[in-house]
This record gives structure tokens, C-alpha cells and sequence, in this order.
């Protein structure tokens, strides 16, 4: 009987290993804290950028809306109806 694996594309245990040691062999054990760090902020900063532009598309969507019409609109909707 062959096992397929569950998701072909991801490496597993072994492949992970390999993948950290060579991470380890050009970085240096030194670096890896200073890279971890800055790759954590970065991570923060984009979260933070997306959370500000869903706040402004939620808060676009809620503004279009509103009960408050367009004046545009308005003149336009009074002069057809004549």
C-alpha cells in the first residue's frame, strides 16, 4: 500500500531540518536572534498597515451609507421628477 502524503507541497520533518541548518550556515548562529527579531517587527508593521486600511474601507463603506444623501443626487432626482 502507498501513502500519498496529506499536503505534497510542504516539507516535512527532515526537509525542515536541512532547510535550518543552512539558514544557520550562512547566517550565523549570531545573527539568527537579530533576523528573527526584525522579521517580527516587519510582520507587526504589516499587520498594523492592514488593520489601518480595513478601519478606512470599514469606515468608507459606512459613510456611503449613511442617511445623508448626495446633494448631486438630489437636484438631479428633483429635476426628472418634474
Amino acid at each position: 500500500m502507498i501513502l500519498l502524503p496529506l499536503f505534497p507541497g510542504i516539507p516535512g520533518g527532515i526537509e525542515l531540518l536541512v532547510i535550518l541548518l543552512v539558514v544557520v550556515l550562512l547566517f550565523g548562529a549570531n545573527k539568527l536572534p537579530k533576523l528573527a527579531r526584525a522579521s517580527g517587527q516587519a510582520m507587526g508593521e504589516f499587520r498594523r498597515g492592514r488593520e489601518e486600511i480595513e478601519a478606512e474601507l470599514k469606515a468608507g463603506v459606512d459613510d456611503s451609507t449613511s442617511s445623508e444623501a448626495d446633494p448631486l443626487l438630489e437636484d438631479e432626482a428633483a429635476t426628472t421628477a418634474r
